[in-house]
């Protein structure tokens, strides 16, 4: 009996499409995907909530370059669908994505961030391209030098566009924005529909669609949730513990600054435990071999700070350690949700000291969940109570449960207001 549920050939989407879905082993549409997918073929612009990990990028992309096949190609310099990403890797990955979807059609596709030598994206642009994935300062760079054209561009996708505000990216958007042809479609994809969301889309989307596919702040049924209280001078220590005992594959494990997460890969590393960093003060070569050899098993874990982990897309990742928790709530829900997918059950654990008490209640309001705690012997909290961390000073700190504000911004895209020479 043939299943009842609609496949990918229902939506509007043309062969040589749905032969790309099937060659990568995809048969039905996830609920973003069926609510996206029509809306965009049919010219809507859409405004969209979903978590990490419900197949935005396919939400987006497959209906976008339905669209596009049936366009005049770009002239030089010109684009015609333009893709903003927070970061270096959620930005390659997209790329991978739209050639991976269109490799049956005649469509063209770049990416150009921060961190690399300018010169080679210049000359790789001069042609044109139908789709451009880009990071907002390094686009502008490009802009600025008339390296690339918006004359021409009919879609404007903004990709997790919650986290290029939180980076302050908003007035590069905003100079973006002001230079694009006033009629495009455009597409907002966000983990949530929060205030500054929703200021945002005002103006940008002209009678969006709106798409939630997850109750706000949720956290996924199928992740394992353990809290394993621990004092904080100890929590390397046990989480090589954790690693050795439970025998963990493919382990990422989650440090709340960039120094932090180079101590542990040191201390892991010392251990024998084969373990790689990604965060802003990597190079560009740098992440991309760590993100390979963790995506390959070479490399057993690795250590992220929050914002170089959100171009991180791997399935069935079985495993998530917080080894401190975030300074913001949300940031659990969205660091959980890189496991428990494609129905197997994911594993998150979050080794939590008495000075992060707060920050751990910050999250049980936020999902409305109260963590299980279990002690493991061997690692027992000695220090019960204690004052907590000092997290409005330094780079990106907030107190518990603050939004976020300008102090905090951070930028992950190396823009620079430097002029590049050709």
């Amino acid at each position: 009996m043939e299943s009842s549920a609609p496949g990918f050939d229902s939506l509007g989407l043309s062969q040589p499409l749905l032969k790309a879905l099937c060659e990568k082993g995809y048969i039905s549409p996830s609920p973003i995907q069926s609510q996206a997918i029509p809306a965009v073929i049919a010219g809507r612009d859409v405004m969209a909530a979903a978590q990490t990990g419900t197949g935005k990028t396919a939400g987006f992309t497959l209906p976008m370059l339905e669209r596009l096949t049936h366009g005049a190609r770009p002239g030089r310099a010109q684009i015609r669908a333009l893709v903003l990403t927070p970061t270096r890797e959620l930005a390659a990955q997209v790329l991978d994505s739209v050639r991976d979807y269109s490799r049956h059609l005649s469509i063209t596709s770049d990416v150009v961030f921060g961190g690399v030598k300018i010169n080679p994206q210049i000359q790789r642009l001069q042609k044109g391209v139908d789709v451009l994935v880009a990071t907002p300062g390094r686009l502008l760079d490009l802009f600025q030098q008339g390296a690339l054209r918006f004359d021409r561009v009919e879609f404007l996708v903004l990709d997790e566009a919650d986290r290029m505000l939180d980076m302050g990216f908003i007035h590069d958007i905003r100079r973006v924005i002001s230079r694009l042809p006033d009629r495009r479609q455009t597409l907002m994809f966000s983990a949530t529909f929060s205030p500054p969301i929703r200021k945002l889309a005002t103006g940008l989307l002209d009678h969006p669609v709106q798409i939630q596919v997850a109750p706000a702040n949720q956290t996924v049924r199928s992740v394992d949730q353990v809290v394993h209280p621990c004092d904080m001078a100890r929590k390397t220590d046990l989480l090589t513990h954790l690693i050795r005992s439970s025998d963990l594959k493919q382990v990422l494990v989650f440090s709340r600054t960039k120094h932090g997460a180079n101590r542990v890969v040191e201390r892991l590393c010392q251990q024998g435990l084969l373990a790689s960093a990604i965060h802003g003060n990597k190079s560009q070569g740098a992440r991309t071999r760590a993100l390979q050899g963790f995506k390959d098993g070479s490399v057993r874990v690795l250590v992220a700070t929050d914002i170089a982990a959100r171009g991180i897309d791997i399935q069935q990742l079985p495993h998530v350690v917080n080894l401190d928790l975030p300074n913001v709530p949300e940031d659990y829900v969205h660091r959980i949700g890189r496991t428990g997918r494609a129905g197997e059950t994911g594993h998150a654990i979050s080794l939590v000291a008495a000075e992060e008490t707060l920050l751990l209640k910050a999250i049980e309001r936020l999902t409305g969940e109260s963590l299980r705690r279990e002690n493991v012997p061997g690692f027992e909290p000695s220090i019960l109570k204690a004052p907590p961390l000092d997290l409005s000073g330094g780079r990106g700190r907030r107190r518990p449960g603050q939004s976020p504000k300008g102090s905090s911004r951070r930028r992950q895209d190396s823009r620079s207001t430097r002029t590049y020479r050709r």
